[in-house]
């Protein structure tokens, strides 16, 4: 676990049943950040000897629409989503239409689905911001989704 991310995960009280199965949605438009988001989850997810299974989708737009597919239609449902994209701006107000989207669209499939969505897209200006949230100053946003996945997993399953 990067060591920017060392206070975000507190084991106590944490308890995971031994199914617990995670899908991730990665998008193939700007690969190599996304597999590397893809690579900080999965090494979570196998510490803690979570199943999981990846599916990879044209691009961030098309996110909410695969996770509800998904939802739809398998008969393996998974105790979470994690969405992983990375949307870096360009010369046009396309960025800004994407974040948006993908945002209310991951919104949307918390307040509707019964497993929680977790998004780790990133938002950037330039790719440098991305690389920075990929093992950088600012942590592993990859290792966070799995994390964070994780608790939502522990909160979903206890009556509170």
């Amino acid at each position: 676990m990067s060591d920017n991310n060392a206070g975000l995960y507190n084991e106590q009280g944490i308890h995971l049943t031994k199914d617990a199965f995670v899908v991730i949605i990665k998008t193939a438009w700007n690969a190599t950040i996304v597999n590397a988001l893809e690579e900080g989850a999965i090494k979570i997810l196998q510490e803690k000897q979570i199943a999981f299974q990846t599916i990879t989708i044209p691009g961030a737009f098309e996110i909410p629409f695969t996770i509800k597919h998904y939802w739809e239609s398998s008969t393996k449902k998974p105790a979470a989503f994690i969405a992983l994209g990375t949307i870096i701006r360009g010369d046009t107000s396309h960025f800004e239409y994407v974040c948006k989207a993908v945002t209310d669209g991951v919104l949307q499939l918390n307040l509707s689905l019964p497993v929680p969505t977790i998004f780790g897209v990133l938002t950037v200006e330039n790719e440098l911001q991305a690389k920075a949230r990929i093992g950088g100053k600012h942590g592993h946003k990859g290792e966070e989704a799995a994390l964070t996945a994780i608790q939502m997993i522990a909160l979903t399953s206890r009556k509170l």
